[in-house]
């Protein structure tokens, strides 16, 4: 079994972080996709976020009619900073057997240095890079244009944040000093880019925006009815 990992703080969750992952999950092979909401991101540990139970519920609600695709609560029940280097390790005794891909976007490439235990996380899982529709912002899938799909060895790069479009702190090696890895492997998969960021939708629901056209109806009814999003909420 081939299983895409899709991680991500999801505050909230909207189309980019499902219709580029539907656009290349036959091409990617996956059995399943599982998404992962974490408890807190790295590179965003100091950001007031909604409760994970929302952050949750609004996850299943956007992927309710998709057979192959499933929520993990592994980072929200395990707390502290949510580092893919052990959520992956969990993984693997709970689908034993199983071959993992991690999906992030093209903007982190160049930051993957700054990952927790490169060595170990490259033998864990491989990489699929897609790309993102909002520059600098949480889309959920890349940002920098990616070539059509294609394996690629990489050399001194590290790994960490299972977040798409998030990234993973941790000691920042020199060049010099990061750790050749050749048999880690990259694929960049070709996806049409979803022009929405979560900060986008919590910004247009403070302004009292209508934000239908990012998020699924049901997400849309989830924020307002539990008043996520206002002037002083997360």
């Amino acid at each position: 079994m081939r299983i895409g990992i899709c991680g991500g703080t999801f505050d909230p969750f909207h189309h980019g972080h499902l219709e580029p992952v539907l656009a290349v999950r036959e091409e990617m092979q996956w059995d399943r996709v599982l998404y992962i909401p974490a408890w807190r991101q790295p590179f965003k540990a100091g950001r007031i976020v909604a409760a994970g139970s929302h952050r949750f519920a609004m996850a299943a609600l956007a992927i309710r009619n998709h057979d192959a695709f499933y929520l993990s609560p592994i980072e929200l029940e395990r707390g502290g900073i949510s580092y893919s280097v052990d959520t992956l390790e969990a993984l693997h005794q709970q689908y034993e057997g199983a071959s993992f891909d991690l999906i992030i976007g093209a903007d982190n490439l160049a930051d993957l240095h700054r990952w927790k235990n490169p060595e170990r996380l490259f033998q864990l899982a491989r990489f699929v890079v897609l790309k993102r529709g909002v520059a600098g912002r949480e889309s959920g899938v890349g940002e920098k244009p990616a070539p059509s799909p294609a394996l690629v060895p990489t050399r001194g790069v590290g790994g960490g944040e299972l977040g798409v479009g998030e990234q993973e702190a941790n000691v920042s090696p020199t060049p010099d000093s990061r750790p050749a890895t050749p048999a880690a492997r990259i694929v960049f998969a070709a996806n049409a880019t979803v022009p929405v960021s979560s900060t986008e939708i919590r910004e247009r629901v403070r302004a009292g925006q209508s934000i239908d056209a990012f998020v699924d109806p049901l997400v849309s009814r989830y924020i307002h009815h539990y008043g996520l999003y206002k002037e002083g909420q997360p």
